[in-house]
Parts: C-alpha cells; sequence; structure tokens
C-alpha cells in the first residue's frame, strides 16, 4: 500500500460498504436502475476506503523509516501541506493547509514524510482539533526534537453546506511543544508560515 493511495482494495470491506450506499441511495428516494447511478455504490465505497486508508498506516513507521544524524538544531519548517479530511459529526469534507515546524534534536526527518504523516492522520474521520494533536504528538514523539508546532487553517463544509451556512469561515488550530513554548520561538515560526518566502 502506498502512502497517499489505495494500491489494492479491501474487497469485504468494499462489499459491505457498496450495499450500504446502496441502501442510503434506496433510503432518499433515488432510483437505482437510473443511468448515472448504477455504478454509484461502488464509485462512492472505493472513493470511502480511499478517503479513510489512515485508519490502515502507521505514522510513526513512516517517520522512523526516514530518520537520519544530523547535528542540524536550527528551526525545519514545512508549509502550506494540502489537506484532506472528513469531519466525523457529518461525514463531510473539510480542506485545507497544515504548516509543521521542528528543532532537531540529532536527528533529521525526510522532509516528505512529514506531509505524509500529514496524510495519515487526515484520512480517518477527524475533528480539526484532534487531526492538530495527532500530528503533533507523533512527531514529538519519534523524532524527540527540542521542539515543534503545528499549524492546520482550515475550511469545513459542515459549515458551508448545512448548519449556519457560512461560506466565509476559516478554523486555525495550533499546537506546541518544547522550545516553541517560548513566545520568540513560536513568533518566529508564525512569521515564517504567513510570509510569502519561498
Amino acid at each position: 500500500m502506498g502512502y497517499s493511495f489505495l494500491e489494492n482494495y479491501d474487497e469485504n470491506l468494499l462489499e459491505n460498504l457498496q450495499q450500504n450506499y446502496t441502501d442510503i441511495l434506496k433510503g432518499v428516494g433515488e432510483d437505482l436502475s437510473r443511468e448515472g447511478i448504477t455504478k454509484t455504490p461502488e464509485r462512492a465505497a472505493k472513493a470511502m476506503q480511499f478517503l479513510t486508508q489512515g485508519y490502515r498506516m502507521d505514522a510513526e513507521q513512516i517517520i522512523r523509516k526516514a530518520m537520519f544524524r544530523e547535528d542540524y538544531d536550527e528551526m525545519v519548517v514545512v508549509k502550506d501541506i494540502e489537506l484532506y479530511s472528513l469531519c466525523e459529526h457529518h461525514i463531510l469534507p473539510f480542506f485545507g493547509k497544515a504548516h509543521i515546524a521542528y528543532i532537531p534534536d540529532g536527528h533529521i526527518v525526510g522532509l516528505s514524510k512529514l506531509p505524509r504523516v500529514v496524510d495519515v492522520f487526515a484520512r480517518r474521520l477527524q475533528v480539526q482539533e484532534r487531526l492538530t494533536h495527532d500530528i503533533l504528538e507523533c512527531i514529538n514523539k519519534t523524532i524527540r526534537p527540542k521542539g515543534v508546532a503545528v499549524v492546520i487553517e482550515a475550511e469545513h463544509m459542515c459549515m458551508m453546506m448545512r448548519g449556519v451556512q457560512k461560506q466565509n469561515s476559516a478554523t486555525t488550530t495550533s499546537g506546541f511543544r518544547g522550545q516553541f513554548e517560548k513566545i520568540e520561538t513560536r513568533n518566529e515560526f508564525l512569521k515564517l508560515i504567513s510570509s510569502d518566502l519561498k
């Protein structure tokens, strides 16, 4: 299984999901014989399995496979990491960007692994607050840096399509450990992720 896509579907899960989607479509009054709908249960089942593949991935293992000894001890920032997840309350999408920084303490990690960690936790039913915490704690526990910071900015379809129906609202969550609990280090990180520096 790849980190960002499914190479193989679980056929038993696929069959169960397909039947469930068939029941849902019947329940809302859809005509299952209509040409555009006949394959929808199968397509929806595959999409749901893809969107929840994070349950079958190990974020700590992904990091451990790409940890390297290095004396570098300045801030490492990876910003504007696209993320797509599903709200656990309504199973509607939320999407946005994650910004991650850490200060190494003897080990660095391959830069592509931080976005992969985001994907592992985002590809589960989530709330943004726990998603932020999961990413933060995984990096902190695995790399054991001098400090780690995570900020997520996201828009939630459960607020835009239903309920309060607010189209221009965004939610920001953050978490800080170690040296990022110091205001000057935190401010440096926040300035870097808000700048246009590329």
